[in-house]
């Protein structure tokens, strides 16, 4: 990478962890208990607004995995939410009623608390409908990863985003409050994915699956990106840039091998395709707080009316994380 790129890089990330400095104003306490925090804790960070329903399942999954803490940024909710999670004894919560848009869809704040409260720990950041799956996570827990990948010097671990969705129209069976989501939306794409490499910050640009082929079939390329770097041995420094698709250092994008080989990776299940996807596809369209004017809940509400079936003959029908690196869509690399 030559000179004058590297200092542009490293001027936009003084230039985003400014902004998140910045924008740490919006945020209010509703319970700190970061003093509880162990120096050797594996923690997760996550955005949301009226997700209520989700929340049970989702502390229990990151819980077993082996998350000690979560910091969660409540974007407004009024569905209890906020409350549900101020009375969790593993929660630290901040609330602010200000624009998800202009904090880069939430960027800026999770930034901020990582960067206050993530240095020198193994850091989730994921959304509430987002259910990481690696290699051995049956049998291994999050710490035995970040073991590995401590002693392998690796700071981040890539996955790739993979839609779930049930057989059948999307509102036909109702989730309920502190179910497995996938013992409804157990599906998913097996191959239908394209890969393309940002030139920039390094980082693979994947896209496709059900959401590509159902609501973007005429524009492929406006599609959601499925590639993320979630679980990141955080400092100070580092700031997202996209979401969790890329960040800087530019080297913390490097997820994958260049030469042949694999690298170790997994897959963020996304337990977006419940009954609740028309309804809440309509409120955020309503809000106009997503990335790129909404296009893609505009697109989703195209569709709201006609009860969306992504159920295809070539949908495949989800095991075990060894299913998901049989297909290419995760690998253990040399982790054995």
């Amino acid at each position: 990478m030559g000179i004058a790129k590297s200092y542009r890089l490293r001027l936009q990330r003084k230039r985003w962890r400014a902004r998140a400095f910045r924008k740490r104003r919006e945020l209010s306490a509703v319970v700190d208990r970061t003093a509880t925090l162990k120096p050797d804790a594996i923690i997760a960070f996550s955005t949301l607004r009226n997700e209520k329903i989700r929340l049970p399942y989702f502390l229990k999954y990151y819980r077993k995995l082996g998350v000690e803490h979560f910091f969660f940024v409540d974007n407004d909710s009024t569905d209890g939410g906020r409350d549900y999670l101020a009375d969790q004894p593993d929660v630290s919560l901040w609330h602010t009623a200000h624009s998800y848009k202009s904090a880069r869809f939430g960027a800026d704040w999770i930034n901020w608390l990582q960067m206050k409260h993530g240095h020198g720990h193994w850091t989730l950041t994921v959304d509430v409908d987002e259910f990481l799956v690696y290699p051995f996570c049956d049998t291994r827990s999050l710490a035995a990863l970040t073991d590995w990948l401590d002693a392998s010097g690796i700071r981040s671990f890539g996955a790739m985003l993979l839609d779930m969705y049930p057989r059948g129209p999307i509102d036909e069976v109702p989730y309920h409050e502190g179910q497995n989501p996938f013992e409804i939306a157990s599906w998913f794409d097996s191959g239908n994915y394209v890969i393309s490499k940002n030139q920039q910050l390094g980082n693979l640009w994947i896209q496709g699956g059900p959401r590509a082929r159902m609501f973007f079939a005429d524009k492929p390329e406006k599609a959601p990106a499925l590639n993320k770097v979630p679980l990141v041995k955080w400092d100070r420094n580092y700031t997202y840039v996209s979401s969790t698709h890329s960040l800087l250092p530019r080297g913390l994008n490097l997820v994958y091998d260049e030469w042949g080989g694999e690298k170790a990776s997994g897959c963020l299940m996304h337990a977006k395709f419940l009954d609740s996807f028309n309804e809440k596809s309509a409120e955020e369209l309503e809000r106009k707080q997503h990335y790129a004017a909404s296009h893609e809940y505009k697109a989703y509400y195209a569709q709201s009316d006609k009860s969306p079936d992504l159920w295809c003959k070539w949908s495949e029908q989800y095991i075990n994380w060894r299913q998901l690196e049989i297909l290419g869509l995760m690998s253990k690399g040399n982790w054995a």
